[in-house]
């Protein structure tokens, strides 16, 4: 490797994209060899180009399609190396972690990579995937490029080095609206989302804020930029406070306790084992006086 990148750096000013060519080893840490792939990696849809006779675009997707392939046998590759004792849901949900759109959107970020991506218009949105799936197109690109080991230690050393901790990313919990909604569940109390507002920001991206309600007690609010993101805000927030506040909590189970009593303290109803339905018949006729309801029929019947 060290080889190789001792020509290519003797031949580097010599190419024709050499600024493209050092953007890509800042963050793959090689020089590419056939740098077709990579320009294309980076290449989204809404900036496709035509090919001579019009027969199809040329984007990055389908190697996003192979980089997704690869991506996930690598980064399970690694898991199961790493994590040596742990069962198989451990190494699945830590792999999902590791591959998630978040995740590889803030890799893309974090390295740079997202400032070489080739588009048009309004493809830079808040709640757009276009950064993570160039990094997946990307590691199609280095698979084509240079095989599957180099694409095992562009993760191992310029991503999981540099930017991710995979021993933090496995053991951080990201699903916080599960979390609340399991704690609810064992404490018999009730969660609600209320949305408290949707609106658009500058790129004209929806935007959403909603509110947790824990037994009618307001929680904490969350702002996204999709209903998904905002609850998990809000119940990520409101999972700290109840946690840390124990005045929060003690309103929490003091309106849990008069929800309890208000239940109490209706009237019992008449349930459907109370009556035997299959004895009963209705009789109904054309006028109001004839019309006999299932109960009086029971009670006649008797």
């Amino acid at each position: 490797m060290q080889i190789d990148n001792l020509v290519d750096i003797i031949r580097l000013p010599f190419r024709k994209e050499k600024e493209l060519y050092s953007s890509l080893y800042s963050i793959i840490g090689f020089y590419p060899r056939n740098i077709s792939y990579y320009r294309l990696a980076l290449m989204h849809k809404s900036a496709a180009r035509l090919m001579a006779k019009g027969e199809r675009n040329i984007n990055n997707e389908r190697l996003e399609f192979l980089g997704d392939a690869v991506l996930g046998s690598v980064i399970g590759d690694i898991v199961y190396r790493h994590f040596e004792n742990k069962r198989e849901g451990f190494l699945t949900t830590t792999r999902s972690k590791l591959v998630q759109r978040d995740t590889l959107n803030k890799i893309s970020r974090e390295m740079g990579l997202d400032q070489l991506i080739v588009s048009r218009g309004k493809a830079h949105t808040h709640n757009n995937n276009m950064g993570g799936n160039a990094f997946e197109a990307l590691v199609g690109a280095i698979y084509l490029d240079r095989g599957y080991h180099a694409c095992m230690r562009f993760i191992e050393k310029s991503v999981l080095a540099h930017v991710l901790n995979i021993d933090n990313m496995a053991y951080k919990e990201l699903n916080f609206k599960s979390k609340l909604l399991e704690w609810s569940q064992r404490h018999k109390v009730n969660v609600e989302f209320k949305l408290l507002s949707q609106t658009r920001d500058y790129n004209n991206s929806p935007k959403f804020s909603y509110q947790v309600l824990v037994e009618g007690v307001e929680g904490c609010e969350g702002e996204g930029y999709t209903k998904k993101e905002s609850q998990q805000i809000a119940s990520k927030l409101t999972m700290q406070r109840i946690r840390k506040e124990p005045q929060f909590l003690d309103k929490i189970l003091a309106a849990k306790s008069e929800r309890l009593r208000n239940e109490e303290q209706q009237p019992v109803q008449a349930t459907d084992d109370e009556f035997d339905f299959s004895e009963v018949s209705v009789k109904i006729n054309t006028t109001k006086e004839d019309i006999v309801t299932a109960a009086e029929a029971a009670a006649y019947e008797k």
